[in-house]
């Protein structure tokens, strides 16, 4: 009995210690979460604090919208304002124009994206280089909010990391002073020659280190073979003065500052020539049946006012050459070779901002007159600036003509990701060899060069599309088929 009552006892008293110790841990774990979500809380209460003073700054102006300069162009970077439509504290309607800006491809015209008024102006008109994204103008909704925006500057945190870049200005000067003091040092190779009349014996490393320090050998006495100057005996030598170059002036000329249309028509040129593999093909083409065909169809338009002109024609046949040999109407694309069903073709306008390529699309499917119309409708656009962006972006083949500046023949470089661009050259009269009295006869012929992209378009196919083309031209009554 003492021993069930024992066992009983110890039994219990394990029981009531065993409780007793998870109690109280629970207690101190509860008691440790609730120090820990104490600390969490006066942490997110410090770190909302810069928050906080940011939206009281904000709050110090009324209800605005801020504009950022847009991406006009899927290849823009930046750009240039070039003027500015309207006025701080004009009233701006939904589509007015706000301001002109120059991006990559030309000078467009940039709506207005709210309705209210311009309060103010943060990128004045000139300025080049703006980069997309950043802020240029602000509009408010009451014409009573235009004067809280006089002294409204950008967001002075994004100005503020600049400044730890100012101390590193005054530290350029003594920097400096050092490098203009050492040219003199290595620009007086040229002059350490002695005076005529008496011949100096040196070594030569004598004679290389008196060139790099600028010291004559005039005078010093040598210890060397024959009395000749060596290393050593520079010690103590004068350093000779330099003789200013007289005579010889420098190249003046004019800096022309390159706009933002020169720069990205010089890195896509640059791109392509060193990226794609070209190769050209040349042929001479007649073209006495184009220009008939010129003369009687502008001779029937003649009461409508419309005047074809042959690259007209041209165009019309790049497009149903492509049709023929449909590889010469495609795109390399890194992983894929896309040949398209349209033929856009991209047409070379010289404007004084520099080259742009106007698309005429579907030209498989219009007539020579509607390419007429579409063709001086979008050279005049390209002249103005006031082309939109799918007139120019894109196209599958591009044409190039300087004929009617006298040009025989030239080798253009592609439009990448085009696969094809043609070059024609000017057409004149050639004397053929002929079985008739006078055992000759006379015809116009056209150079014309393809370039071609030797990834989409081999050595074979790019012949098989430039004789298609030939064969289009000299008999252009084809094309109707």
């Amino acid at each position: 009995i003492r021993t069930t009552l024992s066992l009983r006892n110890g039994l219990a008293r394990a029981i009531v210690c065993g409780s007793v110790r998870f109690g109280t841990r629970s207690i101190v774990v509860r008691c440790l979460h609730r120090k820990h979500q104490q600390r969490l809380h006066s942490a997110l209460r410090f770190v909302s604090t810069p928050w906080q003073q940011q939206l009281r700054f904000y709050a110090d102006y009324p209800d605005h919208i801020k504009v950022p300069l847009p991406a006009l162009s899927p290849t823009m970077e930046t750009g240039t304002i070039i003027s500015w439509q309207k006025k701080e504290g004009d009233k701006l309607n939904e589509g007015d124009l706000l301001a002109e800006i120059e991006t990559d491809k030309a000078t467009m015209g940039f709506e207005t994206p709210e309705e209210g008024y311009l309060a103010k102006i943060l990128v004045p008109a000139g300025t080049k280089n703006v980069p997309i994204g950043k802020l240029v103008c602000i509009i408010v909704q009451d014409e009573s909010n235009v004067a809280a925006f006089k002294d409204f500057k950008e967001d002075t945190v994004a100005v503020s990391p600049p400044t730890p870049a100012a101390p590193a200005v005054p530290t350029s000067p003594p920097t400096a002073a050092p490098a203009a003091q050492a040219t003199p040092v290595t620009a007086k190779v040229p002059s350490i020659a002695p005076p005529s009349g008496e011949r100096i014996y040196a070594s030569p490393l004598a004679k290389r280190l008196a060139a790099e320090k600028g010291l004559s050998l005039q005078g010093l006495t040598g210890t060397g073979l024959y009395g000749s100057i060596t290393s050593k005996d520079l010690e103590g030598a004068a350093i000779q003065p330099v003789q200013p170059i007289t005579g010889v002036g420098a190249p003046t000329g004019v800096d022309i500052s390159v706009s933002n249309i020169r720069a990205v028509i010089a890195k896509r040129l640059l791109e392509s020539k060193q990226t794609i593999p070209h190769y050209y093909l040349s042929v001479d083409v007649k073209m006495d049946a184009a220009l008939a065909m010129r003369e009687q169809f502008n001779k029937l338009l003649e009461k409508d006012k419309i005047k074809l002109s042959v690259n007209d024609i041209i165009i019309k046949g790049i497009a149903m050459a492509c049709k023929k040999v449909p590889e010469g109407n495609s795109a390399w694309l890194g992983n894929v070779i896309r040949q398209y069903n349209n033929v856009d073709v991209s047409v070379a306008v010289s404007t004084d901002s520099g080259l742009i390529t106007p698309i005429v699309f579907g030209a498989d499917t219009k007539g020579i007159v509607q390419i007429s119309k579409d063709v001086k409708a979008l050279a005049a656009k390209a002249r103005e600036g006031k082309l939109k962006p799918h007139e120019f972006q894109g196209g599958t083949i591009t044409v190039s003509n300087l004929g009617m500046f006298g040009i025989k023949n030239f080798s253009a470089i592609i439009n990448p990701p085009q696969s094809i661009i043609l070059a024609i050259g000017t057409t004149e009269a050639r004397l053929i060899p002929a079985k008739n009295e006078r055992g000759f006869t006379t015809a116009e012929y056209m150079s014309v060069t393809a370039s071609c992209d030797h990834r989409t378009v081999d050595g074979a196919v790019g012949a098989q599309w430039l004789a298609a083309f030939k064969d289009l031209m000299e008999n252009p009554t084809t094309m109707l088929l």
